[in-house]
């Protein structure tokens, strides 16, 4: 076991809508009080999600806990599991990830039908219970997920939530090899993520964001259509042109703006599946009902994954079919990093070295 000290640093928000700061004296869990069960990782590295924001913020309809270390994309290496663990999937030594699903119970109704993250004793992470922003975790070992050797820690780290997020929803979403799939915000964090994993699905992919950046990112990653939603003067126009006329299959809307869900019933094709992503804190999803109807259209909320879809999200990028963009910083220099997420100049995803 390696040794273990008893502070440690970790990035707290004290009360929902204070700025988060750094605490350098924060308690560790000693590895003789680990519950059955659990386990105690020394960080690697975390990802800065969006959602980190708003948990910050307390801004959802779902109040976090307070005070509150938030991050979910968190890797670490596993330093102790709790005394009369039984049947552990992982040990002392691997390196794991941490997900927006802390745990769950696995018996009720909703984990049995793959829907963990619908527990009603679900624990998520930097919500509910501790998050990654931290040297030291408490997490649990049939939950964290497994990372290959192939796949270095900074890589792996966005794919917990934004990878599985996108590549769930294409699990999901009716489609099959050939289909075109829209994906609104297609240059950011999430959508370049799936732009990648639906190319590795097979199928067509009309990207729309702004910007020469973009642009050429979403181009290079394979998407076979870009939109500029800036230039463009009929998105909706646009997408049927590309397609023949007949609409898309499918939408991935990853995007935090009502737009994107209002659009995407006017571009669908027949029998087309609208995946619901993004999540605005109060916007309502507004959609022609006889339309919705009358073109046969789902409408389907796709929310984060299960420890199955995490496992497939985490293998595909460990092939190396997809890569996160991502640049790296420092857990001190959160603060600024939280600036820049709602100022909206972060393009693709941050990664935290936790360690310094």
């Amino acid at each position: 076991m390696s040794q273990v000290p008893s502070k440690q640093s970790v990035a707290i928000v004290l009360k929902s809508g204070d700025k988060v700061s750094i605490k350098p004296d924060h308690p560790v869990k000693s590895p003789s009080d680990l519950a059955p069960g659990e386990c105690l990782l020394k960080m690697i590295c975390t990802g800065v999600c969006h959602t980190d924001l708003h948990a910050a913020l307390g801004d959802w309809p779902v109040k976090p806990m307070s005070p509150l270390i938030g991050g979910h994309e968190g890797v670490g290496e596993i330093v102790a599991i709790g005394e009369h663990t039984n049947d552990s999937p992982v040990k002392v030594g691997q390196r794991v990830g941490v997900k927006w699903i802390a745990d769950s119970c696995r018996d009720c109704e909703f984990c049995r039908k793959g829907l963990e993250q619908n527990c009603e004793k679900v624990k998520i992470s930097g919500y509910t219970v501790d998050g990654t922003f931290s040297q030291y975790l408490v997490s649990y070992v049939h939950s964290v997920t497994v990372i290959p050797d192939e796949l270095e820690s900074y890589a792996a780290a966005s794919i917990l939530c934004a990878g599985v997020t996108v590549y769930r929803a294409l699990k999901y979403s009716n489609t099959g090899a050939g289909d075109w799939v829209v994906l609104p915000g297609a240059g950011g964090g999430l959508g370049h993520l799936a732009v990648q994993y639906a190319k590795y699905m097979g199928r067509r992919v009309i990207a729309i964001d702004t910007g020469d950046d973009k642009h050429k990112l979403v181009k290079d990653l394979g998407a076979d259509v870009w939109l500029d939603f800036k230039e463009s003067k009929d998105i909706v126009a646009d997408i049927k042109k590309a397609t023949g006329g007949k609409g898309a299959h499918a939408a991935i809307v990853t995007t935090a703006s009502s737009s994107g869900y209002t659009q995407a019933v006017d571009y669908l094709r027949e029998g087309g599946s609208l995946m619901a992503v993004g999540l605005p804190g109060t916007a309502k999803l507004e959609a022609s009902i006889f339309f919705t109807v009358f073109k046969s259209i789902t409408i389907q909320g796709s929310y984060v994954g299960n420890r199955q879809d995490a496992v497939e999200a985490i293998d595909i990028a460990a092939s190396g079919a997809v890569k996160c963009f991502y640049k790296k910083s420092t857990l001190s220099n959160i603060a600024q990093v939280y600036e820049d997420l709602s100022a909206g100049k972060i393009a693709g995803r941050i990664v935290l070295d936790v360690t310094k």
